[in-house]
């Protein structure tokens, strides 16, 4: 190997993989024509294969031997042979061809590398379909479908499509590129476009596969009906027309595979001489129904301009058929792609090529002109001269370049010569005197200027710069965008369905999480609706009998009847019915504020109370309550216990600790973790205002944050209490408040 690549046992990895860059660059077949090229380039790869590898490469250093029996010397390996001279085990016996210098040289050929594959084979496959087959030593499965790999390969590159072998021990970032994930894989490769197969590995259907990579609509049926119509449309289409002639009833794949090469160039259509109704197409033609023809038609639809018979078809024939007859005799410049193709930049004296250009125009006007310089075209045609026409009024600004505009040729035809001299778009030309009208006198003219130009390549004197050409025959933006759209698609319902599920995993992740969120607010909504529905206000009998029961019953009435709206806040009454709903079993990540209060300093407080958490109303983990300090001071008192510092623990001994006011506390109650976060009122002025008895209220209580405040000492006094809560709820929401963790919630009774 060091040999092979020309560096020495010392050379570093950077100097075998320039080295190894440089000889393939040279030996690689698809550049380099000589007959030992194929087998020098594989000589060059099995040699970087071996230096590449630091572990193949120590050992071919050590015993002169990369292969398996790399850790046994000479020595080793004889005695290995004579430990019983009756029996010993040979593994050629049994031909395992796992090593890579002991596998089938037949893919050799088809090896394929990343930077070959990005460079060379994907461009190209916008020409033909690539069938790859992804390998890997240790593979048992690939040596069983190897025969047939074998056979398919062979048949398919004689028909035209390209064949792909990756080794994924050796190149694992190509075969991650193509999402192969396990071997062996088959795939195909076209327009840029991968497609796996999933069928059996059998002959028919790794051929039909690759039938099925190409597009539907290459090969048109073409009957005595539709014949006419087909060959007419080369005006249309810009093209040649090409009739195949066959006695299969199914188009060949040899035929699509060859439509698919030359799309851009040609039009196809297949005529099943056996069917009935192609009598007459048979007959016109003169076909010989036992062998497969060939024709091409370009202007003149009533004879072809060219044909081929063999009784086997073979590609090269093809090949060599249809590329000396891409083009019309006179052919329409319609784009940039096509003129440069059909007038080249002249690179020497030897390949000058001049194009003679008809500026012309559309309708029965201008087709007697036409006609006279296509008379000429194929009188006259010539390697050196191609004959060409363009609508003036579609490439205004390539007409106005070359024919300045003049008077003389407005609505009339001109005919110019010109070559391209680079490819900024700079051209040397010369115009004929007059408009063509295609008289005889102009026929002498044109034809004493070809033969002038012949010997005096001066006589293009005039000189200018054109911009590129538009392209007439690009779909509409419209029409790119809906085939984009239904390419995307195409290869998503694909992937649903048969791409490896590594692949897919991301956006099945993405569906998935869209559809939970969805159907969980869906279910969300739908509970809390009917939580709504149950904490509904009372009906108008019940207010009524409440009324004349209690004298403040009337507040609890009119807050409750009326419809939250904004500038309310909904707070509910903790009580022993949504004691484990509202707080032992909330929801991780949220809390809810209980407000301490009292019958007497309910309606003061909770105003105050409304008015000071309105701003934070807009948090959904935020849940608001109060509770009443008559009916569970025992519950407060015990959890007061795990907050020392926030009221002394009271005792048996200490006979005020009934009359001790907690109302004005406030809890932030994080029922998943257990803690809590304290609020202690602030105390300033008389404090023994209070209001009436209350002591008929809903579980529900909606007040609003806007309320006016009322205007008795007393009230301003208990509202004070909760004077800087709206600072204390900004920690909360920090994070930066004491927590008191407790160890379990105890029962509200």
């Amino acid at each position: 190997p060091y040999r092979v690549l020309g560096v020495g046992r010392s050379s570093s990895q950077a100097d075998i993989k320039k080295a190894y860059k440089r000889l393939a660059r040279e030996w690689h077949p698809d550049k380099n024509k000589d007959p030992g090229a194929e087998d020098k380039f594989i000589q060059i790869s099995k040699a970087y294969e071996i230096l590449s590898n630091e572990e193949k490469r120590a050992n071919f250093d050590r015993y002169g031997d990369a292969g398996e029996s790399q850790g046994f010397s000479q020595q080793q390996h004889r005695q290995f042979h004579r430990f019983h001279d009756g029996f010993y085990f040979d593994e050629s016996f049994f031909h395992f061809p796992f090593n890579s210098e002991r596998r089938d040289t037949s893919d050799e050929k088809y090896l394929l590398h990343f930077s070959h594959y990005i460079n060379e084979i994907v461009p190209d496959s916008f020409k033909k379909p690539y069938l790859i087959k992804i390998t890997s030593d240790w593979c048992f499965s690939c040596i069983h479908i190897e025969p047939v790999w074998k056979e398919v390969a062979q048949e398919l590159e004689a028909l035209g499509a390209g064949i792909g072998v990756v080794h994924a021990g050796y190149e694992r970032r190509l075969a991650h590129h193509l999402g192969a994930h396990s071997t062996p894989t088959l795939l195909g490769l076209i327009n840029g476009k991968i497609t796996f197969f999933h069928n059996a590995v059998v002959r028919e259907n790794l051929r039909q596969f690759v039938e099925n990579l190409l597009p539907g609509n290459l090969v048109e049926k073409i009957t005595d009906k539709n014949y006419i119509r087909f060959l007419s449309d080369w005006r249309k289409d810009n093209k040649p027309h090409v009739l195949l002639f066959d006695h299969m009833p199914v188009v060949p794949l040899l035929y699509k595979l060859t439509a698919f090469a030359y799309r851009d160039y040609l039009s196809f259509g297949y005529v099943y001489v056996g069917l009935r109704g192609t009598e007459e197409l048979s007959s016109q033609y003169n076909i010989n129904v036992y062998t497969p023809t060939m024709m091409i038609f370009k202007e003149h639809i009533d004879r072809p301009a060219d044909v081929v018979q063999a009784r086997e078809m073979k590609k090269q024939l093809i090949d060599d058929f249809l590329s000396q007859n891409k083009f019309l005799m006179v052919t329409r410049l319609t784009s940039q792609r096509l003129f440069q193709e059909l007038c080249p930049v002249k690179k020497s004296h030897r390949q000058r090529k001049h194009c003679v250009v008809l500026f012309t125009g559309e309708g029965e006007k201008f087709a007697e002109a036409y006609e006279a310089f296509l008379t000429f075209a194929v009188a006259n045609t010539k390697d050196t001269l191609r004959f060409v026409h363009i609508y003036s009024d579609r490439q205004p600004e390539f007409a106005d370049a070359l024919l300045m505009d003049e008077e003389k040729y407005h609505g009339r035809s001109a005919v110019v010569i010109l070559e391209r001299r680079n490819n900024a778009g700079k051209i040397a030309y010369k115009a004929l005197e007059e408009a063509w009208q295609g008289s005889k006198e102009d026929n002498f003219i044109l034809l004493d200027l070809l033969d002038q130009l012949r010997t005096d390549p001066g006589l293009l004197s005039s000189e200018t710069v054109v911009s590129d050409l538009n392209d007439e025959l690009a779909p509409m933006f419209l029409i790119r965008w809906f085939y984009s759209t239904l390419d995307y698609v195409s290869d998503c319902w694909d992937s649903l369905f048969h791409s490896n599920w590594r692949e897919m995993m991301p956006l099945l992740s993405l569906l998935f999480s869209a559809l939970f969120i969805l159907f969980g607010t869906v279910i969300v909504q739908a509970f809390s609706d009917s939580s709504d529905t149950r904490d509904a206000p009372p009906s108008g009998k019940e207010e009524a009998a409440a009324k004349t029961e209690k004298n403040d019953a009337s507040f609890n009435k009119e807050s409750n009847s009326r419809i939250p709206k904004k500038g309310f806040v909904e707070v509910t009454e903790l009580t022993d019915i949504n004691y484990t709903s509202n707080l032992v079993r909330l929801r991780p990540g949220h809390m809810n504020v209980v407000l301490i209060l009292s019958n007497s300093t309910k309606t003061p407080l909770l105003q105050k109370f409304a008015l000071e958490v309105y701003t934070f109303t807009g948090s959904s983990s935020l849940h608001f309550s109060f509770l009443s300090l008559d009916k569970h001071r025992e519950w407060l008192e015990y959890l007061l216990e795990f907050a020392q510092d926030a009221a002394p623990i009271p005792n048996q001994y200490d006979k005020h600790f009934l009359e001790r006011d907690y109302t004005g506390y406030v809890l932030a109650l994080n029922g998943h973790k257990k803690y809590f976060c304290l609020f202690k009122p602030h105390r300033s002025g008389d404090e023994g205002g209070t209001l009436g008895s209350c002591e008929d209220y809903n579980t529900s209580q909606h007040v609003e944050a806007r309320g006016k405040s009322s205007s008795s000492p007393g009230s301003r006094s208990i509202k004070n209490k909760l004077h800087k809560l709206s600072f204390w709820m900004e920690r909360l929401l920090e994070g930066s408040l004491q927590r008191f963790y407790i160890p379990s919630w105890p029962t509200l009774d």
